[in-house]
């Protein structure tokens, strides 16, 4: 129980690491008219957790569990997530997630990680920086993707709420059923290769990058 409530911190979305301000490219497909109401939300919600969650940040973590250098596994990120936008919002919640981190949850691994980023050697993005402060605390792996999947899910869900929009009770249903997606994941991570890290759908990545060139928007994402 020691780590637990420090957990329910580091996810919350309370904490101010900006997730309010993306939508991993959803936007892209609500002004195209592919995302309109509960059910097709609910479908891009499923792929999400399933391509990006799954191959990209949930693998991520595992593999800084598992003692990959985080430098390392920082340029990996950096490489293999293609829309700018994407890239630029792991990093800008990473670095919040890092010096918030810093005050709250202080470790020697996560000074290790935020000298990298000041030194410029890394880039300091988000499943990182929760990987290292939830390992620090004694999170255990799967508890840990839990959390960090199903924090990502609320974040996205209530930005939904507001950009579609749906309403609140749409989107707890919204959520209780992605929980089944979010666990799908925690089991599947495991089982997963090198060779499949940044495995994500091009349909997902165009749509993200289409993001920064519509007329309206809501989101930086």
């Amino acid at each position: 129980m020691n780590y637990q409530l420090a957990l329910q911190q580091l996810v919350d979305s309370a904490l101010p690491t900006g997730a309010f301000a993306h939508s991993f490219g959803f936007e892209s497909y609500v002004d195209a008219g592919v995302v309109a109401d509960e059910a097709s939300f609910g479908g891009w919600l499923a792929a999400f957790i399933g391509q990006q969650l799954t191959y990209s940040d949930g693998l991520a973590v595992r593999f800084f569990y598992e003692g990959w250098d985080v430098g390392e596994l920082d340029s990996l990120l950096s490489a293999s997530l293609l829309p700018r936008q994407v890239r630029e919002a792991s990093v800008k919640m990473g670095l919040r997630l890092l010096e918030i981190g810093s005050e709250v949850f202080p470790s020697t691994e996560l000074g290790v990680y935020r000298d990298l980023v000041t030194n410029g050697c890394a880039a300091g993005h988000q499943p990182l920086a929760f990987a290292v402060v939830a390992r620090s605390l004694g999170v255990p792996l799967r508890e840990a993707l839990a959390a960090y999947l199903f924090a990502t899910v609320t974040s996205l869900t209530q930005n939904a709420v507001r950009a579609i929009p749906l309403g609140q009770n749409a989107g707890q249903r919204l959520l209780r059923q992605a929980a089944d997606d979010v666990a799908a994941a925690v089991e599947r991570i495991p089982h997963l290769t090198p060779d499949d890290f940044g495995a994500v759908s091009p349909g997902l990545e165009i749509s993200q990058m289409r993001h920064e060139r519509q007329r309206a928007r809501m989101f930086m994402s």
